[in-house]
């Protein structure tokens, strides 16, 4: 991807030489489409030079009365602002793809719509929406008609929805059906023989297993991603391969080595323009400094993380942050707040239909109350989420929740 977007600048600057008319626009709108497709992945989806080859092509698009054949110009803008933490603007322009794709019945550009509505939905914690919307673009998609998606957009875009789908259904209270999902869209990417969108289902693969707790895959995970990154000078991926290392290594107990890889990787990662995925990773540096005994340090990423979630609308981490910020303030001392944040995090969990949050916040209030004393009320905060679930017995959030359910009787 690197010599690609080399030979794309080459042809730009030829182009450039040329007269103008409706022929050369046509070129140029080819040839920056192309370009921000590969630079997506040199330089970074919210690198400023990115950006602005999006910004030209999306310019010159409209100029041409938007051919459907560039509507990966508009997604490709609207992916920009995503990971520049603009989710609003991203969402508008996704819902303008969406409804434009409608009117023309383009299914090519459906497939695309329904991926990119369903990403944004993801991040905004949205989730019903956003399996609705993810499972609208696998559906609609055709291996045979829409291939050559991955070489407008620098991405399968059956492998994005499944990799986001992974989080989107774990949120939900399906664990084990988000590992096959995960799992599913990293052996597609490996098929397809396509590193981009191998190093894309990797790293949403990584933080996936992140959330759930399966230490001895993300290693593996991690390992390949970093590998992929190397390999095909990715730098956008590094950072984060570097950062899912560093939480590997403090899970194995090499604590110090840990945060300043989270560190490091959490700081390159961001100064290629990104600001999404933030709150995650800073809630992992805060899980590292806690554990290092660095309370008042963890407290003070967590309430960094929940302010970038409320400047850029990235809400699905949400609830899981308030509830980690009261157990901060539990080993405080401070019991009454550690449960009112407790609560406030079952109810952003149940506004956004999230079980899997939503039963960590209750096996939080659970934990508090038994050790009050107040056994009886701890089985009944806990009991009716837990016999929500379906599936996912054998995770360690389902394992937790039953061991305390039988220790309260």
């Amino acid at each position: 991807m690197a010599e690609a977007a080399a030979q794309f600048q080459k042809a730009l600057d030829q182009l450039a030489l040329l007269s103008g008319g409706p022929k050369r626009r046509r070129q140029e709108l080819e040839f920056c489409s192309s370009l921000g497709a590969a630079l997506r992945f040199v330089k970074g989806q919210a690198a400023p030079e990115t950006g602005r080859v999006f910004a030209r092509a999306r310019e010159l698009w409209e100029q041409l009365d938007s051919p459907m054949e560039y509507l990966h110009v508009p997604y490709g803008q609207s992916r920009y602002h995503a990971y520049r933490g603009e989710l609003d603007l991203a969402m508008r322009l996704d819902e303008d793809l969406l409804r434009l794709s409608r009117r023309r019945n383009d299914h090519s550009g459906l497939v695309l719509a329904h991926q990119a509505c369903g990403t944004v939905q993801t991040l905004a914690g949205s989730f019903a929406l956003s399996r609705s919307n993810l499972e609208a673009g696998l559906a609609l998609y055709d291996p045979a008609s829409h291939r050559s998606l991955a070489y407008q957009t620098g991405t399968h875009p059956q492998v994005v929805s499944r990799a986001y789908l992974g989080i989107v259904l774990f949120c939900l209270g399906f664990p084990d059906q988000a590992l096959a999902q995960s799992t599913a869209a990293i052996t597609e990417a490996r098929r397809l023989a396509h590193p981009a969108s191998l190093a894309s289902s990797l790293m949403i693969g990584a933080m996936l297993l992140s959330l759930v707790g399966d230490d001895g895959i993300l290693d593996a995970r991690t390992a390949d991603l970093v590998a992929v990154a190397i390999e095909q000078g990715f730098l956008f991926w590094r950072p984060v391969g570097a950062l899912y290392r560093g939480w590997v290594k403090v899970r194995k107990d090499d604590v110090a080595e840990g945060i300043s890889l989270l560190r490091s990787g959490s700081a390159a990662y961001r100064a290629t323009g990104a600001e999404l995925w933030m709150p995650h990773h800073t809630a992992l540096l805060a899980r590292a400094c806690e554990i290092a005994g660095q309370i008042d340090e963890a407290l003070t990423l967590l309430n960094d993380a929940l302010q970038i979630g409320e400047r850029t609308g990235e809400r699905w981490l949400e609830a899981e942050l308030n509830r980690h910020k009261g157990q901060l303030l539990l080993r405080l001392g401070n019991a009454e707040a550690a449960e009112e944040l407790y609560r406030k995090a079952q109810s952003i969990a149940e506004q956004q239909g999230a079980k899997l949050w939503e039963l960590r916040a209750a096996m939080s209030l659970a934990q508090l109350r038994r050790d009050q004393g107040r056994n009886a009320e701890a089985s009944h905060l806990l009991a009716p989420v837990y016999g929500w679930f379906t599936e996912g017995f054998g995770t360690p959030d389902l394992k937790e929740a039953k061991a305390l359910l039988d220790e309260l009787g």
